[in-house]
């Protein structure tokens, strides 16, 4: 089977992209490098460089293709605040463009990258895939709207998808073949490890003062490689079912204190970290429910406990002389 990778030089695409080749699929990328590092796609793959937007490009890329896996967005939840309208033009113009050719190549199974994003505040825990979702900001709403649309026309059309709603994805190959950093991370993860290894003086922890075991913020880490393993999943799921969305998790909560005294072990550094008010918009707590994803894919974590996922980031941020 060939699959193309929307996306695949991207930070959890370039993941993907290797999960599948060591599957055995025939894999393309289509990435614009606008966000992606070319060094970060596997040479066994086919790469085209060009945009989702320009249908050109697309049909390059589709020819041959037998599904798509499509993670070529911007994710930038406060940048989405201050500039929607590049957001809406790619996260949902250029979907909408990359749906068209498809059709138009006969090509009918459809990974989404989708985000927990779409639920917005949480209203209870974990979070399953019954939340209300009412985004809380327009990164959000755009993979809201593509679901919609999803459900709502592209499935009259043929289209059978997965829409797969991440939660925080960190971590890096554990054979280290993914050697390109994260550019202009917004994650916590990646920005500890950057005052890890001095690329900035310190960090901010936005709060200290929730209702959670240590008073800082709790999130859902997933290791990528894990997330990966899941798209390969869906990608073979829609060869003979019908469409579905699930959420993919760990359903561990770890706090930010608890990030930061892990990854001060693992590193061996200092990590700076700065205490300041809470952030508008943050939940004390935001954890998922993978429930349906193992019922439906069979689907496990493996790598997404705290030490692996800070161990395997560590050994692509560290400087060319840590030793640890």
């Amino acid at each position: 089977m060939k699959v193309l990778v929307t996306g695949g030089a991207g930070y959890i695409g370039s993941h993907v992209v290797l999960e599948l080749l060591d599957q055995g699929f025939d894999v393309s990328v289509l990435d614009d490098l606008s966000m992606g590092a070319r060094e970060n796609v596997d040479e066994r793959a086919e790469f085209f460089l060009g945009s989702i937007l320009n249908p050109e490009d697309n049909a390059k890329a589709l020819e041959g293709v037998d599904a798509v896996i499509h993670m070529a967005a911007f994710k930038a939840a406060g940048e989405s605040v201050e500039n929607p309208e590049k957001y809406e033009k790619n996260n949902v113009g250029g979907t909408l463009t990359l749906l068209g050719s498809m059709l138009d190549h006969g090509i009918h199974r459809f990974v989404f990258s989708s985000s927990a994003a779409v639920y917005g505040d949480p209203q209870y825990l974990p979070v399953d895939e019954k939340h209300p979702v009412v985004p809380i900001n327009p990164y959000g709403q755009t993979k809201l709207d593509i679901e919609g649309k999803l459900e709502n026309s592209y499935s009259d059309r043929g289209i059978r998808f997965a829409s797969l709603r991440y939660f925080n994805a960190a971590g890096y190959d554990i054979l280290g073949r993914v050697r390109i950093p994260e550019a202009a991370p917004n994650n916590l993860l990646p920005i500890v490890m950057e005052a890890a290894n001095g690329t900035r003086a310190s960090l901010d922890v936005f709060g200290n003062d929730y209702e959670t075991r240590d008073g800082t913020g709790v999130r859902d880490y997933i290791h990528v490689t894990d997330l990966a393993k899941a798209h390969i999943l869906a990608v073979e799921r829609l060869e003979k079912s019908s469409s579905f969305t699930i959420n993919l998790g760990s359903e561990k909560g770890y706090s930010v204190q608890e990030v930061l005294d892990t990854a001060r072990t693992v590193t061996g550094m200092p990590i700076l970290a700065n205490i300041t008010g809470r952030r508008p918009g943050d939940p004390p707590k935001l954890v998922a429910s993978s429930q349906k994803a193992k019922e439906l894919l069979g689907w496990s974590t493996k790598h997404s406990d705290l030490e692996s996922l800070i161990s395997s980031m560590w050994e692509i941020y560290k400087p060319a002389e840590a030793t640890f």
